[in-house]
């Protein structure tokens, strides 16, 4: 029996920050109140989307891959030639102390570093200093109901970009094109939608890594084919070493979803989630395969055991 696509309600929104009366976010050095957090109009990661972020999770007064995600950070940074003025450590410092400062156990954090004010025009030597905010908060990307019950995802219209065009490894603020791509899906009444690259290969979802399990072997976009080389991903090569389930990147198709035994997709924000259905073809039983759920179990555990202690000095 084919599942029934999750209908969003009008306004399409169901990603939602749950958080109590003035939060603390950390601005440019110090930690204010949400009210008083404000960045000038003139700066260029808000006129045209100059700068990089990164999303990290936190379980059980844990930072989950912290170090990992601030390296990546730096490298975003990096590749946009965006010099940052702190250290990874301190980056990692000031994480946790905005956690902490927010009495927060488990949620989401989000890490921004724009190009910073400026004076209009591309150019962004004209920017002198960097900008950098931490909002730590929670956050449901899916309904509990869906890591039961699997998503039904859709294939969209809206191409990845080329890695010519915009690198995938460099997390920026202009992610319209995966807006685009999640208006879609959700004018589709889908939680989410598959992205292909020019060549018609599958890439990765508007916000996840996808994977699909084939007569015992896990298989995973390619990066070169405009996938993100993502925390999560690789969290799950870990996994699937430790059960003893090969993996193998390769390009995918469509077909390749189609004909697989399971699919799940993978992030941050997302962690581990089955999909049953693409395009309304049923996907395997056209329920989360017993994989699927050894790789989420495993994930939990592994997210809820390990990780920087949030009012620890030791971020190493």
């Amino acid at each position: 029996m084919r599942p029934a696509i999750f209908r969003l309600p009008a306004g399409g929104a169901h990603l939602g920050w749950h958080h109590k009366s003035q939060m603390k976010i950390w601005l440019d050095g110090k930690l204010v109140d949400q009210s008083e957090a404000k960045i000038s109009v003139f700066d260029h990661g808000l006129l045209y989307g100059d700068g990089v972020f990164e999303g990290i999770r936190f379980y059980s007064g844990r930072v989950f891959r912290l170090e990992e995600h601030i390296r990546r950070l730096f490298d975003s940074a990096r590749a946009i030639i965006l010099k940052m003025p702190w250290t990874q450590e301190e980056v990692c410092r000031h994480t946790c102390e905005t956690v902490a400062a927010n009495g927060l156990t488990d949620g989401y954090i989000r890490l921004v570093v724009t190009r910073g004010a400026g004076e209009l025009g591309l150019n962004p030597y004209l920017s002198p200093k960097p900008s950098m905010f931490i909002i730590a908060s929670t956050i449901k990307l899916y309904p509990d109901e869906f890591y039961k019950n699997g998503l039904a995802i859709i294939t969209c219209a809206t191409r990845r970009p080329a890695p010519g065009a915009l690198m995938p490894q460099v997390k920026s603020l202009n992610y319209l094109n995966n807006v685009m791509a999640k208006v879609e899906a959700i004018q589709a009444g889908a939680m989410e939608a598959v992205m292909l690259n020019e060549q018609g290969y599958v890439a990765e979802c508007t916000g996840d890594n996808l994977f699909l399990m084939k007569n015992g072997t896990l298989f995973t976009p390619l990066i070169s084919d405009g996938a993100l080389d993502g925390i999560t991903r690789a969290v799950i090569f870990e996994i699937a070493g430790n059960l003893g389930i090969p993996v193998v990147e390769r390009s995918l198709t469509r077909y390749d979803i189609f004909t697989a035994d399971e699919c799940f997709l993978t992030g941050t924000a997302a962690e581990v989630i089955p999909v049953v259905e693409l395009d309304r073809r049923t996907i395997g039983t056209g329920k989360p395969g017993p994989h699927t759920l050894r790789f989420l179990e495993a994930f939990h555990q592994l997210a809820n055991s390990t990780g920087t202690p949030i009012g620890s000095n030791d971020t190493a």
